[in-house]
């Protein structure tokens, strides 16, 4: 069977991805110099002014393409004006306390809504130059190769990411004992540190699943659809739909194993 190749992508589309090509650009340049770290709310919850540059890039250049849209961004917050339906929903820097220690694995995120809908979605690992694509109705995409999920057919021989709040000593959702109650299955987990990354890895069948708490939006616009444009399911651990805007527990699975995750993740303690 031919390989299926990304074509007729919208103009919306395209020019997500040459913001986020840009952005890659400057976080690429200043990964590993010397830069300003500052805290934010929150235990190692950093920023640096590479986070600020990038977005800065990024809403700078849709502006210029794409005038009247609204921004909601990880730094500046909302901003701009929705007279044309249009949300950017951005993460310049997902992973910045990878980026901060100089470990290279972190993503820029932009996700595209309209009229309260996801219909785009960008993520790029700068450092491997990985571009994640989708279209709402078009399917999924890395560097224009179109990705599925895995198929793994159950729990037992699935790979997970997860990641961890920064409110973590607050043990929200009880999520220490689910973590643990996963390793006690014997179910390998990885923690990568950009919930984006998790996402795209998961939708193109590196990972079998992924949950975690307390997402942001600009954590998982993107994400959400990537995942499942290629086929994936994405719920809360309770199984209920999930909201970008929830800041909800997240279980994204390729399907096959999903009711097993809800049921270990919502096991009384």
């Amino acid at each position: 069977m031919a390989e299926e190749k990304q074509t007729n992508l919208s103009e919306l589309t395209l020019i997500a991805i040459e913001a986020a090509l840009a952005a890659g650009d400057i976080l690429r340049q200043g990964f590993g110099t010397h830069f300003q770290i500052k805290s934010k709310s929150g235990h190692h919850n950093l920023v640096t002014e590479y986070d600020h540059k990038a977005e800065q890039s990024i809403i700078e250049f849709i502006t210029g393409n794409v005038p009247n849209s609204q921004f909601l961004a990880e730094e500046s917050g909302a901003s701009g004006s929705n007279k044309n339906g249009i949300t950017w929903i951005v993460d310049p820097l997902d992973g910045t306390v990878n980026f901060a220690h100089q470990i290279p694995i972190f993503a820029v995120s932009i996700g595209i809504e309209q009229d309260g809908k996801v219909i785009g979605g960008v993520i790029l690992q700068p450092m491997t130059q990985e571009l994640f694509v989708a279209e709402v109705g078009k399917g999924a995409f890395m560097n224009g190769r179109k990705i599925h999920v895995s198929k793994a057919p159950v729990l037992k021989e699935s790979i997970l990411a997860t990641g961890f709040p920064y409110n973590l000593a607050e043990n929200p959702s009880d999520c220490i004992e689910h973590f643990v109650d996963i390793l006690k299955a014997g179910i390998p987990i990885r923690r990568l540190g950009a919930a984006a990354i998790d996402l795209a890895y998961t939708a193109a069948g590196h990972f079998d699943g992924y949950f975690e708490i307390g997402l942001s939006p600009w954590d998982c616009a993107a994400g959400k659809l990537l995942l499942e444009e290629a086929g994936g399911l994405i719920t809360t651990w309770e199984g209920k739909p999930f909201d970008i805007r929830s800041r909800n527990t997240i279980i994204a699975t390729n399907g096959l194993i999903h009711n097993e995750a809800v049921t270990l993740l919502t096991r009384s303690i």
